[in-house]
This record gives C-alpha cells, sequence and structure tokens, in this order.
C-alpha cells in the first residue's frame, strides 16, 4: 500500500496537470496536517518539498513542533521561515484550530479563544503568513449552530483590532459539515472581509450535500487559501455514498473546479490536501 509521501507525488502530478493551462504559472503547495503520519522535521518537510517541486505550504503547530500550550521559540520559527526560502517554498498560511469556544471541537486547555487567535496570528506573523485558517467546529456542532455562530461572531468582535493590526486575515474553513458555503458568506460579509476570509476546501462540500462547484462560486472571491482534493460520489440505498479519492479519480470535475478557483483568485497557490479514504462514508443526509 502506498504511503501518504508517494501518494502526494503522484496525486501532485494530477494536480498540476489541472493548473497547466492557467495564464499565469501557479504556485502547487501542501497542506501539512494531511501528512503528519510521517513524523518529519520542519526541515525535513521543506527538504521533501523541494525534491518534488512544492513551492507553498500551510503548517500547524504540531508540523511546526510546537507542543500544544509551549512558549513559542520565536529565533526557531524564524530559522524555520529562512529554510522555507532558501528552499524556494512559500509559507502562505498557518492553520490553526476551532475558534468558537461553544463547540465540541474547541481545545479548552490551551487557553480561550482569544487566546487561540493571538497565539496563532504571532506564529503566523513570525513565519511571514499572510493567513491564519480557522474552523468552527465539526457536524458534531450543527444541531446548535446559531449558537456556536453566536458566540464566534463574539470572539472576532473581541480581537478584530488585533486581527486587523497584525495584518493577517483569517482563513475560516468549511470544515467537516460545520457550515454551508451561503452561512459562511453571510458571516463574511457580517463580520467583516478585512479580517475574515476563507480556506476553500474542495472536499468538504459533500458532507454538508452541497455541490463544491456551487461553494467555489459562493466563496471563491473570499478564499485566502485552499485544502484540494477529489471526491467520488455516488447514490446508494441509504441516500449517498461519497469518498475522497486520488486526484483524477473522482467524478466531481475537480479538474475544472481547479482550473475555475485559479480563474478566480490568481496569484494564490493551490494547496493539495492528502486524505484518501479507505472506505466510502454512506449517508441518508450527509455528515462524515
Amino acid at each position: 500500500m502506498w504511503n501518504r509521501r508517494e501518494w502526494l507525488v503522484t496525486a501532485g502530478a494530477a494536480l498540476a496537470s489541472s493548473v497547466s493551462a492557467a495564464p499565469e504559472r501557479v504556485k502547487l503547495g501542501v497542506e501539512l496536517g494531511s501528512i503528519s503520519a510521517s513524523k518529519f522535521t520542519p526541515y525535513q518537510y521543506l527538504d521533501y518539498f523541494q525534491a518534488i517541486g512544492i513551492e507553498a505550504a500551510q503548517f500547524n503547530a504540531g508540523t511546526l513542533g510546537i507542543p500544544a500550550g509551549a512558549p513559542i521559540d520565536k529565533n526557531e520559527l524564524k530559522k524555520i521561515r529562512d529554510y522555507a526560502a532558501s528552499k524556494g517554498v512559500a509559507l502562505v498560511s498557518f492553520s490553526g484550530s476551532s475558534i468558537s469556544p461553544t463547540t465540541a471541537s474547541f481545545d479548552k486547555k490551551s487557553g480561550t479563544a482569544e487566546d487561540h487567535i493571538a497565539r496563532g496570528l504571532k506564529i503566523a506573523k513570525i513565519l511571514g503568513a499572510s493567513a491564519m485558517r480557522v474552523v468552527l467546529g465539526s457536524f458534531r456542532d450543527r444541531p446548535e449552530i446559531a449558537t456556536h455562530l453566536a458566540s464566534m461572531k463574539q470572539v472576532l468582535k473581541n480581537t478584530r483590532s488585533q486581527i486587523r493590526d497584525s495584518g493577517i486575515r483569517l482563513a475560516i474553513e468549511n470544515h467537516n459539515a460545520d457550515l454551508t458555503a451561503r452561512e459562511i458568506k453571510a458571516l463574511i460579509e457580517e463580520v467583516g472581509h478585512d479580517i475574515l476570509g476563507v480556506c476553500l476546501d474542495s472536499g468538504n462540500p459533500l458532507v454538508t450535500m452541497e455541490d463544491p462547484h456551487l461553494t467555489l462560486e459562493l466563496l471563491g472571491p473570499y478564499a485566502l487559501t485552499s485544502h484540494v482534493r477529489d471526491t467520488a460520489v455516488w447514490r446508494v440505498p441509504e441516500g449517498v455514498a461519497a469518498r475522497w479519492v486520488t486526484m483524477g479519480q473522482g467524478n466531481v470535475d475537480i479538474d475544472s473546479w481547479v482550473k475555475k478557483f485559479v480563474a478566480m483568485r490568481p496569484g494564490l497557490p493551490v494547496l493539495f490536501e492528502s486524505l484518501p479514504m479507505a472506505t466510502p462514508a454512506h449517508h441518508a443526509g450527509i455528515h462524515a
């Protein structure tokens, strides 16, 4: 069986073919959380990326070697930033976590949601990133979504000036059936796109029974970063089955999705997320 790193090389070739027709050169990148099982150091990841032609990366605290709650080593992060630059890898965004304190996904042990944002902005700033990916929660939070949205809006209100002054925008992901594209668009319009944009995920829309191309149409204009992968979807007696697959093996026309994304957000790197599912998820009303 292929490991994630071998799969990344093969699937990356398919992704590269999707962006080859772009009018300007597009950087291909990787979201590191999806290949963290490699347990590489940040420097090993960057060496590997240079070897296979990856030019952009979205690290998280774990893949940067920062334990939960540990002090931020500014000098070490600067070394990683400089090493990435020497390898031709742009650290375009930093991946944080839930910033809605009422959700099951929120990590209360590491402080308040405001603490999470402050810490993530500091890391992103040192790395030279322009965006910090965040989420509300997951499908488990969906029944009380209004409550969780309200708590997150309050956090964003509390930290608005801090986010704006940092020069880094938060990029909320359409994540694991927590929010629909329309809800995210409404949130951004209410909060303000001067501090909030989107980490646009091509694989998650089907988890909320959305067409990925509709999600792209609604959220693409707000995209600050991305997670790109392919999906196979088909009817079953229970309703619908879906499975994340190798790029090019799905049936959601990912090739067209990537080309539209590149045209919509020229100059923005396309970040690949390696999350192949061994078995499909079956849904009467999808939430995986």
